[in-house]
């Protein structure tokens, strides 16, 4: 059998993929969007063998996408109704401004980034309206998209990832890493003295845009409610679309305190790579394989073993 190409989108974690891709001898083409191409087509060009260039990333699922492949937050097999379907805890949800009875994060579709969203916290309706009307007003979100919004609890507690792949070949769930994310402008707001957190916050809103990872460890004791949470999803995303998950994904937590126990929180549910390489830098892969192992690597594996057993199909959807 030819050895096939490993492609992937040019960014996020790429870079991981096709190094690993070339450990394994295997050629690589990436697909990148027209202005950020230099990264992969002069930095490291060393990695890909073949580069598109695309208008936009919605190219490649014009005109219908395939299952599970992209991040949905809506629309059918949205990561809301697997979450429902598994069981698992997640945060209260309130599908009108009237109901909050408790400090919520509103997650709103951003106006000219459509696949990033705009934050913001409300205690109440009328809070609710007044900090969505600031971000209407500075041109952030729009009205329409204010009323679409996922209206949450706030969930108070450290946030961890819990970076997980799935494999069809060994019917195996497997911690690869776990990490916690840096965003702006939040990592920068938590560093200034309470009193100019106050004046900031006055005008403006804080952001949970995602501009990196700090690998992090969980005490053992918590390893269990993690795998048991993630079997959970595994079984309600199969039983949504099957085959369901094949490969990589993560559960974005938060860990209360209790009583009795600590208990994890999923807030969401990523049905991809996780896209933070210092996951590699966690224990979590050695206690597997005896070597610290990148998703990169670990999806790699599995394509190297299924080519050995001429099982493809059952790697991919």
């Amino acid at each position: 059998m030819t050895k096939p190409i490993i492609a992937t989108l040019a960014g996020h974690s790429a870079l991981e993929i096709f190094t690993a891709a070339k450990k394994g001898k295997f050629e690589t083409l990436a697909l990148v969007v027209a202005g950020r191409e230099r990264t992969y087509s002069h930095y490291y060009r060393h990695l890909i063998d073949k580069l598109i260039t695309l208008r936009h990333f919605s190219q490649l699922t014009d005109p219908a996408t395939r299952g599970m492949f992209p991040e949905e937050r809506e629309g059918r097999y949205n990561q809301y109704q697997i979450l429902k379907k598994s069981g698992i805890e997640y945060p209260k949800q309130f599908k009108e401004p009237k109901e909050i009875d408790r400090l919520v994060l509103v997650k709103v579709r951003e106006k000219i980034r459509r696949y990033e969203r705009a934050f913001f916290f409300a205690a109440n309706q009328a809070e609710f309206y007044n900090e969505g009307q600031k971000l209407i007003r500075i041109g952030r979100i729009t009205e329409s998209d204010l009323k679409e919004a996922v209206i949450e609890e706030f969930i108070l507690g450290p946030q961890v990832n819990f970076n997980f792949f799935y494999s069809p070949l060994e019917k195996r769930l497997e911690l690869l890493g776990t990490d916690t994310r840096r965003q702006t402008n939040l990592d920068g707001l938590i560093r200034l003295p309470s009193v100019w957190q106050i004046k900031f916050l006055e005008k403006n809103n804080p952001s949970y845009i995602e501009s990196g990872h700090i690998s992090v460890t969980v005490k053992e004791s918590l390893l269990e409610k993690a795998f048991a949470a993630a079997e959970k999803i595994l079984k309600a995303a199969r039983e949504i679309s099957p085959p369901g998950i094949i490969g990589p994904f993560a559960l974005q937590t938060a860990v209360t305190a209790g009583p009795p126990s600590e208990k994890i929180i999923t807030f969401d549910l990523s049905l991809r790579i996780p896209g933070s390489p210092g996951t590699a830098f966690t224990p979590y892969s050695s206690y597997l394989f005896g070597r610290n192992m990148t998703c990169g690597e670990r999806i790699v594996m599995e394509i190297e073993k299924a080519l050995k057993l001429k099982s493809l199909p059952k790697i991919t959807s």
